[in-house]
């Protein structure tokens, strides 16, 4: 049996002799020890169902789904992901007041789609943003599946109800730069600020070095 990890990219084949039939069991993939669990009763389908990000993927070009028509130089560009109205307002006034042109898609698929044709220097995400269950978002798997190279210029801000804001032991768990608890949503503009300039100050050096050595 051909197992796909559902965390990672690992792929791996189990004996079928070691596969118990027709029952639902688990196994730990062996690069990230994600539990990964498989239905091998009759009838359950025996390839693994596509997810959205290889839905994405394989779906043909369309320009229309480009975020942004036209933007001069040097313009920054910023992703709303927020499924509450309140909230969503509150976030895009302050990247209004913070320069950012900003798009703000109303799903995960849309999103995706974007994020083909554009890499944003800024995402705003709530860990809730359709989806159910914050641990299996989207966005952020797609976030995290990123080259380090063009993840590393791209700061993403994780709207959540479970971590206290600037927790940075939750943001480098999530594989996010800043973490915002929804209670601070209110001084979201001033958080952000200090934090995308205490980012920009630590890559400094690092960019001028790559620069330096003809690297960029």
């Amino acid at each position: 049996m051909n197992v796909a990890c559902d965390k990672c990219p690992a792929k791996f084949k189990i004996p079928d002799e070691k596969v118990p039939k027709g029952q639902v069991f688990a196994v730990t993939c062996p690069k990230c020890q994600n539990k990964i669990s498989i239905d091998a009763r009759a009838g359950a389908a025996t390839a693994k169902a596509k997810t959205l990000l290889d839905e994405v993927d394989s779906d043909a070009y369309d320009a229309e789904e480009k975020p942004f028509d036209f933007l001069e130089e040097g313009a920054q560009t910023a992703l709303l992901c927020e499924p509450y109205q309140t909230v969503r307002t509150k976030i895009r006034k302050a990247l209004d007041n913070l320069g950012y042109h900003t798009t703000e898609p109303d799903s995960a698929r849309e999103v995706l789609k974007q994020m083909r044709f554009h890499v944003f220097d800024m995402v705003v995400i709530n860990e809730l943003f359709d989806t159910s269950n914050p641990d299996l978002n989207n966005v952020l798997r797609y976030l995290d599946q990123l080259p380090m190279s063009t993840r590393r210029d791209i700061f993403v801000a994780l709207v959540t109800d479970r971590f206290r804001t600037n927790d940075n032991m939750a943001a480098f768990n999530k594989s996010v730069n800043l973490v915002i608890n929804s209670k601070n949503i209110d001084n979201c503009e001033k958080i952000l600020k200090r934090a995308v300039a205490d980012n920009t100050a630590f890559y400094r050096v690092y960019k001028e070095t790559l620069i330096k050595f003809g690297r960029t």
